[in-house]
């Protein structure tokens, strides 16, 4: 990913919230059949290894899997959020169309999972987060056992060591003076998010 200096997310923290934010993510490798992408959710784990640890499973029939190895790179992207930016927004003078837009790639060389306890593991931690907050949460552990074994052996669990981070935010970092009335355009269009993250990646108090 091309990433300018003044758009590159430096602090490794604030990367990892982007991962976290926007879990659901897309997984490219290069194998014997070529290129190959998978959308799925993956989990962080930001204490183990440099750069942390992503964790995620793809379906056992999906062949991608076949593709992991040591000599074998993977690139995860966490896509966060983003929008068309309107030269009429901008004060007058020459000026074209852009893409603000938040985005995390993480690379490393995926390795299986096969131990059948640290599988049941993930999947019951996968469950877990994704059902926080849930009023009546949906378990693992209250599901026939049977049942669940039956998908864990469906499944191919894998974990990436990061090996290096490319992080970028495009937030009008290049575009001071139209900041403000971009954020504020962005707002009337309910794109609220990415307002917001104009207004706080530039200093910018909200009106």
């Amino acid at each position: 990913m091309y990433v300018p200096k003044q758009f590159a997310i430096e602090d490794l923290g604030a990367a990892h919230e982007v991962m976290r934010q926007n879990s659901f993510a897309t997984l490219v490798t290069n194998g014997a059949s070529g290129l190959a992408a998978t959308h799925l959710p993956i989990l962080l784990d930001a204490s183990r290894g440099e750069y942390g640890t992503l964790r995620a499973h793809v379906a056992r029939a999906n062949p991608q899997w076949r593709a992991f190895g040591a000599s074998s790179e993977a690139l995860a992207i966490f896509a966060g959020q983003h929008g068309y930016i309107s030269p009429a927004w901008y004060e007058p003078g020459p000026a074209v169309p852009t893409w603000d837009y938040v985005a995390v790639h993480a690379y490393g060389r995926p390795c299986v999972i096969d131990e059948r306890e640290a599988v049941h593991a993930f999947l019951r931690e996968l469950t877990a987060t994704y059902e926080a907050g849930a009023a009546a949460p949906w378990s693992v552990e209250n599901q026939d056992p049977d049942y669940i074994e039956k998908l864990a052996l469906a499944v191919v669990c894998f974990e990436i060591r990061i090996e290096r981070i490319e992080a970028k935010a495009k937030l009008g970092q290049n575009r001071p003076a139209d900041q403000r009335r971009v954020a504020e355009a962005l707002d009337g269009l309910g794109a609220v998010e990415l307002a917001g993250m104009i207004r706080a990646a530039n200093g910018i108090q909200r009106a």
